[in-house]
């Protein structure tokens, strides 16, 4: 990753993880699982009620969305997806609208991994970026 491009991302308000991402901790993750079982790891994951306020679960699209309660005030979308019998990839979006002087991004950041390394204590892991 080039300097100018590390210095914007630090600065960048949305963390979102895909395919073929550049940080690979920020890849799609794939898990032996069914997608209702995932859904509910994420939802036990972000039902700290002090932390967190559940918003929406989309158990049909495999969505939910999480708002957190502190500071800083984050936007939290997690995806599940079925692949395969069996197999699932997980997506997540973190954003904000608060800014910071020293960049918000590896809050956004920290909060995906954190949330991938639940799911991977949870379920077998199969891989990240695997049609990159």
């Amino acid at each position: 990753m080039g300097f100018f491009t590390a210095l914007t991302s630090r600065y960048s308000r949305q963390c979102e993880t895909k395919e073929n991402h550049v940080d690979e901790q920020l890849r799609t993750h794939y898990y032996k699982a069914k997608a209702e079982q995932a859904l509910n790891v994420i939802e036990e994951l972000y039902s700290d009620k002090k932390r967190f306020t559940i918003k929406s679960v989309s158990r049909d699209r495999g969505e939910i969305f999480v708002e957190s309660n502190s500071s800083p005030k984050l936007s939290i979308v997690a995806t599940c997806i079925s692949v395969k019998p069996f197999e699932i990839a997980v997506d997540f979006t973190v954003s904000t609208d608060n800014l910071s002087l020293t960049g918000i991004y590896s809050q956004l950041r920290q909060q995906v991994t954190r949330a991938y390394d639940t799911l991977n204590q949870s379920f077998t892991y199969t891989g990240s970026g695997k049609n990159a």
